[in-house]
């Protein structure tokens, strides 16, 4: 594999740096503290062409491939974590099986304004007793006259507070092993969804997270995205490798901006008669830190390369994903040491950045969770 960027990739790369560097880093720090749903941006990377990058240009997309997709969104989890998350979300989990499965009348509606940011998706996955483990989902879709009966309880929902439409995995048949893992598609209005309490996390708070529960609530034959009763595990573990790609490469941009806020401090903060980057402590903080990511990269790069040649990668995605965002978390923690009194000081991205980058540990698969995927891979 030849590591260095096309001539196309690196034109899409720029592009997204010059939009980080413009819009998203001068008001980064007061969405964050604001809480608030950064709907400015968001729709200005639908004018961009961010959420249809992956998708076909029949369908309003542009047809590109994993890499080039990771790379713009590395750019923007460089600026803003909160944006990255609800960009990949939208991009990816929130539209996908619509694109895959949905109706003429979905992918004209539903499908096609999300591409341009007008219409927000979100997934509904995840339940109190239920996160890696698919089998231990709870909510049930029951059949009725004209569609289904969707009850239960998600939790962890990014963006569910701003969302016009959710794919929800429940179960035919029964909670228990006896039920069918199948995909639905819920949309806002409909009677008996109810968007919960909001989650308050410590990292990311520009990106709204809640619960969802489903009352009874009532789903259309036409909004039954599987195909076939039971085919939900089956499309999920086709995502999951693209999935832990895009979240290594979201660690990537967080990690890049806490190296670059790191070599910024050290060459400007003078101590005891010279900037502290002249002492041999902080320069091998700094060199195995640019070591480190530059290992991740790579990873990333790699896993994201065999996605777009239809090659096998589940190994290479999740060890991508392990390595990135550990290693990510690890050059945020290393930042703030050098930043010392500062890097704990709210007037200083550090302090975001070591926050925000956990959230790159939890989604697309825990580190433990990883760890024991490509253990049965090297074992087998």
């Amino acid at each position: 594999m030849n590591f260095e960027l096309s001539e196309d990739q690196r034109a899409i790369r720029e592009a997204f740096a010059r939009f980080v560097d413009e819009r998203v880093l001068p008001q980064a720090a007061a969405l964050d503290e604001a809480h608030a749903f950064p709907r400015e941006l968001f729709l200005e990377l639908g004018q961009l062409g961010f959420f249809g990058m992956r998708y076909p240009e029949a369908l309003g997309g542009s047809g590109l491939a994993l890499p080039e997709f990771a790379l713009a969104l590395e750019e923007i989890a460089r600026g803003s974590m909160a944006l990255a998350g609800a960009a990949a979300m939208q991009s990816l989990m929130g539209t996908k099986f619509l694109q895959l499965l949905g109706n003429a009348d979905i992918l004209e509606r539903l499908f096609k304004p999300a591409l341009t940011g007008a219409r927000i998706g979100a997934i509904c996955m995840t339940e109190p007793g239920a996160g890696s483990d698919l089998g231990g989902i709870r909510t049930t879709a029951t059949a009725v006259e004209g569609g289904w009966r969707l009850n239960g309880r998600k939790t962890w929902i990014t963006s569910a507070p701003v969302a016009d439409f959710f794919t929800v995995f429940a179960k035919v048949g029964g909670p228990g092993p006896e039920g069918k893992l199948s995909i639905f598609l819920v949309e806002r209005d409909f009677q008996g969804l109810v968007i919960g309490r909001a989650i308050h996390k410590m990292g990311v708070w520009a990106l709204p997270t809640s619960e969802v529960a489903f009352d009874d609530c009532f789903v259309p034959d036409t909004h039954r995205l599987s195909r076939e009763i039971g085919d939900g595990e089956q499309h999920l573990r086709k995502t999951l490798a693209e999935i832990r790609v895009i979240t290594g490469a979201m660690a990537l941009g967080v990690a890049r901006a806490a190296l670059a806020e790191a070599q910024r401090y050290a060459g400007e903060r003078a101590q005891f008669g010279k900037p502290i980057n002249r002492f041999q402590a902080i320069q091998f903080k700094l060199a195995e830190m640019a070591t480190a990511l530059e290992s991740a990269v790579l990873m990333v790069r790699h896993a994201a390369w065999l996605h777009a040649q239809g090659r096998p990668h589940h190994k290479e995605a999740a060890m991508a994903k392990l390595h990135a965002t550990e290693t990510a978390a690890t050059i945020c923690d290393q930042a703030a040491r050098v930043l010392a009194s500062y890097g704990y000081a709210m007037e200083y991205p550090v302090q975001r950045y070591l926050r925000d980058v956990r959230f790159t540990l939890i989604g697309g698969g825990t580190s433990e969770i990883l760890k024991l995927i490509i253990a049965k891979e090297v074992a087998s």
